[in-house]
C-alpha cells in the first residue's frame, strides 16, 4: 500500500500549510450532502413545531447549526485535503469531529425535536415514524451501545486500536475508507456523549455524579495517547511517514504536533461538558424546589381550610 496518501487520489503538490489555505472551500461530497441534509431536517422540525404553535428554544437551534458547521469546517475545506498528508491536521479533524461536534449536536437536542415533530401513526396504522423512533430508543440495541461498559472501551479503542495497528493505513488508502473512518469518529463521539449530556431521552440515563465519572473515565486515555505520540523517536503511522516535499515538513515534528493537539484537546470538551452538566444540575434542582414549594402551598391551603372548618364547627356548637 502507498502510505503517502496516493491511494486516496489526493493531489500531492499541496503548498505549505497555512490557516488561510486550510479554510478554503474544498467539499467532500458525502459530508457536504450529510451536513445540508442535517440542517434541512432540523429546520423542518423547528418550522413544523412553530406552525402548530409550539415553541423551540433558539439556543438549541444555534448549538445544532454550529455543530453541523464544525463538521463541515473539517470535512468540506482544504483541512480535509491536508489531513490526508499531514498528521497534525488530521488530528485536528479527528478531535473536532469526535469530541467537539458531537457535544454541539447533542446540545441541539435533535432526538427530542424529532419526537415532537414527527407525525404519529394514523388510524389503522400501528406504527408511524414517531413510534418507530421510540421503539429504537427503547430497544436492547440502544441499551447496549449507550451503556458505559460499551461506550468507554469503544472511545478508547478508537484511538489505540486504530492508530497503533495497520487498520489506519488500510483505511487511509482509499476514499471510502477515509470517509468511513470519519463517520466512525463522529458516531463514537455521539454515543459516548449522548448519555453524559442527558439532553435527549435515551435508554441509559445516569445521575449527574455518574455522568461526570463517565466523562472523566475516558479523557485521560486521550492525554496518554497524545503523550505517546510526542515521546516517539520515529514516525509511528505509515501514512504520514513520508510527507510530500512540497509541504516542507518533517514527519517526526508533525507527529509531535499531532500528539500535542490530541493531548490539549482532551481538556476542552471536558470543560464544555462539565459546564453543561453543572448548569443542567442547577436547573434540575430549581425545578425540584419549585415543585416542593407548590406542594407545600397546596398542603398549606388544605390545612387552612380544615382549620377554618374546625372553627366554624366550634362556633356552631356554641350557638
Amino acid at each position: 500500500m502507498d502510505h503517502s496518501g496516493h491511494g486516496s487520489g489526493m493531489n500531492m503538490d499541496l503548498p505549505p500549510f497555512t490557516l488561510g489555505r486550510g479554510l478554503e472551500f474544498s467539499p467532500d461530497l458525502f459530508f457536504l450532502v450529510g451536513c445540508l441534509a442535517g440542517l434541512a431536517l432540523y429546520g423542518w422540525g423547528v418550522v413544523r413545531l412553530r406552525r402548530r404553535g409550539d415553541g423551540w428554544p433558539v439556543g438549541r437551534t444555534v448549538f445544532f447549526v454550529v455543530g453541523v458547521l464544525s463538521v463541515a469546517l473539517v470535512m468540506c475545506t482544504k483541512l480535509n485535503d491536508y489531513g490526508m498528508v499531514m498528521f497534525s491536521v488530521h488530528m485536528v479533524q479527528h478531535m473536532v469531529i469526535s469530541m467537539l461536534s458531537p457535544i454541539l449536536l447533542l446540545l441541539g437536542a435533535p432526538v427530542t425535536l424529532a419526537l415532537r415533530a414527527l407525525p404519529v401513526a394514523g388510524r389503522g396504522n400501528r406504527k408511524g415514524p414517531r413510534e418507530v423512533l421510540l421503539m429504537l430508543l427503547h430497544s436492547r440495541y440502544m441499551k447496549i451501545v449507550t451503556h458505559p461498559a460499551f461506550t468507554i472501551p469503544l472511545f478508547i479503542a478508537s484511538l489505540y486500536a486504530l492508530y497503533f495497528t495497520p487498520v489506519f493505513d488500510f483505511l487511509m488508502g482509499s476514499k471510502p475508507g477515509h470517509i468511513g473512518m470519519m463517520v466512525h469518529f463522529l458516531a463514537v463521539g455521539l454515543v459516548f456523549f449522548w448519555p453524559i449530556m442527558g439532553v435527549d431521552p435515551g435508554p441509559h440515563r445516569p445521575g449527574y455524579v455518574m455522568r461526570m465519572l463517565e466523562l472523566f473515565a475516558g479523557m485521560p486515555f486521550h492525554a496518554f495517547f497524545g503523550i505517546a505520540l510526542m515521546m516517539a523517536t520515529q514516525p509511528m503511522i505509515g501514512t504520514y511517514a513520508n510527507p510530500p516535499a512540497s509541504l516542507g515538513i518533517d514527519a517526526l515534528s508533525d507527529q509531535n504536533a499531532a500528539g500535542g493537539i490530541a493531548w490539549a484537546f482532551s481538556e476542552i470538551p471536558s470543560v464544555l461538558v462539565l459546564i453543561a452538566l453543572v448548569f443542567q444540575w442547577y436547573r434540575s434542582e430549581q425545578r425540584v424546589a419549585r415543585r416542593a414549594d407548590r406542594a407545600a402551598d397546596r398542603d398549606g391551603d388544605k390545612e387552612l381550610v380544615a382549620y377554618n372548618a374546625y372553627l366554624a364547627s366550634l362556633q356552631a356548637r356554641g350557638r
